[in-house]
């Protein structure tokens, strides 16, 4: 049995976060998948784990890590294997600053959409309203309630939904032309900015068809192909339980042309 043992979900935003450094370090770890729809993220067994009932967490010996951003880095730091934080401090702390940015501004807009189109309506076919609200009403904390009762039903304003859409395009334009500076976000080395870009952003040829595909955002669809065909993403993927993990194959494709504007479909609320 491997010391370390990963709780997540789906192998996308925050869950797929964690499992792809620790894949890109050749951490070997037990997969616990966690089926977030099904809310056992709220069951007894993992809250004795985790009492905020939020996805991922790791154990590693008697420690429990918890919030995939800082997951990451305790992963890099701790094993051995490829250095995935440079040397030079300038680059360290342009790392940081696009994991911040990706964290606190891209990630809900992401989340948003994705709940209000396709994760709520999927989670509300298969289980129903009233076996959701009643699974909501065990949630520990009240802010997760609601969080989770506003994702589920989708109840997003047109102002709050607006808001994601424009965050969304301003994300883009930022990503593309930082993109066109070097081959890997924040360094010339693949580096953790790079695995959590990838967990959030490697759907957008889908979800934000016309905004990011090849005519009109090169830069980010080399930097998503080039990251999906490392060997380390291919494992992590191949964990996926759930339609969207075969969304990312869309990859596969050596041109995505411009499209109309489709629902979204990045998750990220835990």
């Amino acid at each position: 049995m491997a010391e370390v043992t990963l709780y997540h979900w789906e192998p996308n935003a925050n869950s797929g976060k964690p499992m792809l450094a620790l894949m890109e370090k050749g951490v070997a770890f037990d997969s616990h998948y966690i089926d977030m729809l099904n809310f056992e993220q709220h069951r007894p067994e993992y809250l004795a784990i985790n009492p905020q009932g939020t996805i991922p967490a790791m154990t590693y010996g008697d420690r429990v890590l918890v919030e995939s951003t800082a997951i990451m880095e305790y992963v890099n730091e701790q094993f051995a294997g490829p250095d995935l934080m440079p040397g030079d401090a300038r680059d360290r702390w342009r790392i940081r600053w696009w994991m911040k940015f990706m964290d606190q501004w891209l990630a809900p807009s992401f989340s948003m959409f994705g709940w209000k189109y396709f994760v709520g309506p999927n989670a509300l076919a298969a289980h129903g309203q009233e076996k959701i609200e009643a699974q909501i009403a065990r949630i520990p904390l009240p802010e997760r309630q609601t969080a989770w009762r506003k994702a589920v039903f989708g109840l997003f304003s047109e102002a709050e939904m607006a808001e994601s859409g424009r965050r969304i395009a301003v994300g883009i334009e930022m990503l593309e032309r930082e993109l066109g500076k070097r081959e890997w976000l924040a360094s010339d080395h693949y580096s953790l900015a790079d695995v959590n870009g990838f967990n959030l952003a490697y759907a957008l040829p889908l979800s934000q068809p016309h905004l990011s595909n090849d005519d009109l955002t090169p830069n980010i669809m080399r930097w998503l192909r080039a990251i999906y065909r490392r060997p380390a993403t291919q494992a992590c993927w191949k964990l996926g339980r759930t339609p969207m993990a075969s969304r990312v194959a869309i990859l596969e494709q050596d041109y995505i042309p411009p499209r109309a504007e489709a629902e979204g479909i990045v998750s990220g609320v835990r």
